[in-house]
């Protein structure tokens, strides 16, 4: 632990905090899991997983990389609360199974994945995010369940959409898009996924999302309400949820067990891998203790309700950029978020689901 650096450490774990708040969320939802899942998800992985041997500048998380898994696996073992709670334990065995590579030395694949693989997955995730999360910035609820369907059903939501809440997705997608661009010094510093929920908290107050009511416009009628927000529980206690075993052994589940354990596995290492070159110091991590570390948070983030987590590329490379010096960080973020989870849930209850 001598490579700590307090200050530099601490203001990186503070600023990750900012970029995977609503990222933590945004996989949630897009998973078919409760929005506080991912939260969960990344507290285990920064304050428990930091100081089991975790790669020293990655942080860890839920990904968007495990998405279209997470959510095929919620969607086959029976959708809603069941299959959740179902999915979750095919979230520990996977996490088993990681621990069982790393004790076989099987870090190794990380190195012997070819890039092109990942990248192909990453697009075709990002097509999925896309035909899932498109109609929930548009405020539709759409009748498609599948990937193409509800991709040919985009237009469809286009001519039905919610006003109030398609500018709230705008204006969140704008400042995505937009504030990177801006060469200004400080306000490259400035984490855009935050900027948008400061900005969508008091329009989703001002369009008064908390109760339900009609508003018309241009001889139309549109309804709002408290389910265009994101929903919490009221403690962190109400916030655990168990995994149910008892179609562990079935088909379906033994099939997404192998896709979590190999596809999240390959990802982490090869993320710490793509990490460890970026590292100003040119430090080089253990990939099978970091595997095992991954493995051990995985089954522990199962059994209290969370995603399957992995190390983040997007929240690891922010973690370089912002000084990061060693694991402490990744210990903060998780630290940060326990606060805020703790402290301000109803602050957090009124972020639109849109701008997520």
């Amino acid at each position: 632990m001598k490579d700590i650096n307090l200050k530099a450490d601490l203001t990186s774990g503070f600023l990750v905090f900012l970029i995977a708040l609503p990222l933590c969320l945004g996989i949630s939802m897009a998973s078919g899991f409760p929005p506080i899942s991912g939260l969960l998800t990344a507290i285990v992985g920064g304050m428990v997983v930091s100081f089991m041997g975790s790669a020293r500048l990655t942080i860890k998380g839920p990904a968007a990389g495990l998405i279209v898994i997470a959510l095929g696996c919620v969607t086959e073992l029976g959708g809603g609360i069941d299959g959740y709670h179902k999915t979750l334990a095919v979230g520990v065995v996977a996490g088993i199974i990681q621990i069982i590579f790393a004790l076989t030395k099987a870090g190794v694949i990380g190195d012997l994945m070819p890039s092109s693989v990942v990248h192909g997955m990453l697009a075709a995730i990002g097509i999925i995010i896309i035909s899932k999360q498109a109609h929930t910035a548009l405020g539709v609820s759409p009748e498609a369940k599948e990937p193409l369907h509800l991709l040919a059903e985009i237009p469809h939501s286009i001519a039905n959409l919610n006003p109030e809440v398609f500018i709230i997705g705008l204006i969140a997608l704008l400042i995505l898009f937009g504030l990177p661009l801006i060469r200004v010094g400080w306000v490259r510093k400035i984490p855009a996924p935050m900027v948008v929920l400061l900005m969508a908290i008091p329009m989703g107050l001002m369009f008064d999302l908390d109760h339900q009511h009609i508003y018309q416009l241009a001889n139309h009628t549109y309804t709002v309400g408290p389910n265009f927000l994101i929903r919490l529980p009221g403690s962190l206690l109400n916030a655990i949820a168990f995994p149910d075993f008892s179609e562990i052994t079935s088909a379906v589940s033994i099939k997404y067990i192998i896709m979590f354990a190999l596809v999240g596995s390959i990802e982490s290492l090869l993320t710490v891998t793509a990490v460890d070159s970026l590292d100003p110091e040119h430090r080089h991590s253990n990939l099978n203790r970091d595997l095992l570390a991954t493995g051990i948070g995985n089954v522990i983030s199962g059994m209290i309700g969370g995603l399957p987590m992995i190390s983040e590329i997007v929240r690891s490379k922010a973690n370089i950029d912002n000084g990061a010096k060693s694991v402490a960080s990744n210990f903060f973020h998780g630290s940060f978020l326990l606060i805020s989870l703790a402290l301000i849930p109803g602050v957090l209850q009124e972020i639109p689901l849109a701008a997520l």
